[in-house]
């Protein structure tokens, strides 16, 4: 999902030396050998558009191009049906890269975040450090990472450990302008669900418990506390179900809502806390049930790891494109690689495939995703990934600063990894 972001003139981190200038032309090449092919795998994902967990002809053809290329491939990791992990070491092994790649599209809308896109390029991404000559000492890993628009397969990989082992992740998302930093909002679905008893509502209203009641109340009890809670909080909401027919007392009413804040923390210890208080409370006011859950699954913030950012942003830079630095406050939507985030050091920056008006979930942007300017961003992006591994790969004082970074941010992750 690609956040409503504003350019800020905050300077990056440490500046990056890059890789030597023949190891750059050599990576650049191994590239626009395989470009070809990735519009080809690009084009026709954006063809087919597959919405969440059903993306099996995606997933299909990103694994047969990877296992074609001398991957070893595992499907359906995590449970997930559409997924896969697929490795190859090149060299002799070492730096443990990983390169995550969606496929997902929308309702109606088709591929209007790019997400044909960003698969490409993160294949693009490994396939030419892996095609190199001599081969660069690397362990290559390309994550296929169903439903980020909905479900969110990459917290079911995060939980099941596998990005535990990573030295790094990176995705790339296309957008209105190149960018890094920025951040996302943490975001909890939650599903509240009221039950009653029904009866005649117009010869003996007295003798039912209407569920509707209680999920009205609770509507209208959280834009009451929203003047309680940080800026940041989002409460968004929708009535799944309402009941069957206005002469019948509601036994049944079901809500879903997409609560937000900038901090998982603070999502789940307060705003978490308050949403439930008032659904206990309005159950009690009318006399009905109530049970909630989440359905889908819990999105953390996106925390960008900034000294790896800096070395993407010269590097994107040295491909004649101008890059922004966004403030590490400014937030726009949800993604599940804040969940990435948080386990292993993570980028998540943004390539333009379009002009400055650019707006993602439109129709204009599903048609920029499979046009000429999608597949600009889709190179920029896939370059600017491998360029930045192969110098992390040949910078010992770069790895240190993202893992000291990392260590910082996520004090208790970066033992566990240790």
């Amino acid at each position: 999902m690609e956040p409503e972001l504003t350019p800020s003139a905050a300077p990056s981190s440490a500046a990056s030396s890059g890789p030597s200038p023949d190891r750059r032309v050599q990576l650049l090449a191994a590239l626009e050998g395989v470009r070809p092919r990735l519009v080809e795998i690009a084009d026709w994902i954006w063809s087919h558009p597959e919405l969440g967990n059903r993306e099996h002809g995606a997933a299909a053809l990103l694994v047969e191009e990877a296992r074609r290329r001398g991957f070893t491939v595992r499907t359906g990791v995590a449970g997930l049906a559409t997924s896969f992990e697929a490795h190859r070491r090149v060299g002799r092994g070492g730096l443990r890269v990983g390169f995550l790649a969606e496929y997902d599209a929308l309702p109606s809308l088709g591929h209007a975040c790019g997400h044909n896109l960003i698969g490409a390029a993160s294949l693009g991404a490994a396939l030419a450090l892996a095609e190199m000559e001599p081969a660069p000492d690397l362990d290559l890993f390309i994550y296929g990472t169903p439903a980020e628009e909905t479900t969110g397969g990459k917290v079911n990989m995060a939980d099941a450990g596998l990005f535990d082992h990573l030295d790094v992740a990176m995705i790339c998302h296309p957008g209105y302008q190149n960018s890094i930093g920025g951040t996302s909002l943490a975001t909890h679905p939650i599903q509240i669900e009221f039950f009653g008893r029904p009866a005649h509502a117009a010869a003996a209203p007295e003798r039912g418990i209407n569920a509707l009641d209680a999920l009205l109340f609770t509507f209208n009890a959280l834009k009451a506390i929203k003047q309680h809670l940080r800026d940041d909080v989002r409460l968004p909401g929708i009535v799944v179900k309402g009941g069957e027919a206005p002469n019948i007392v509601p036994e049944y009413a079901c809500g879903q809502f997409s609560v937000r804040a900038a901090d998982v923390d603070y999502l789940e210890n307060v705003v978490l806390a308050k949403v439930r208080a008032i659904a206990e409370a309005a159950a009690l006011a009318t006399g009905a049930t109530v049970k909630y859950h989440h359905y889908e699954n819990l999105y953390c913030e996106m925390r960008n790891n900034m000294a790896l950012a800096a070395a993407f942003k010269a590097n994107l830079e040295s491909l004649g494109e101008q890059v922004n630095v966004l403030p590490p406050h400014q937030r726009g939507g949800s993604t599940d690689v804040g969940n990435v985030s948080h386990r292993v050091p993570t980028i998540h920056p943004h390539v333009a495939i379009g002009p400055a008006t650019l707006r993602g979930h439109t129709a204009e942007f599903a048609t920029a995703a499979g046009g000429p300017g999608g597949h600009k961003g889709m190179w920029n992006a896939a370059a600017a990934m491998a360029l930045t591994t192969l110098e992390l790969s040949g910078n010992p004082d770069l790895l240190t600063r993202v893992r000291s970074e990392f260590r910082a941010t996520f004090p208790a992750a970066a033992t566990a990894k240790a």
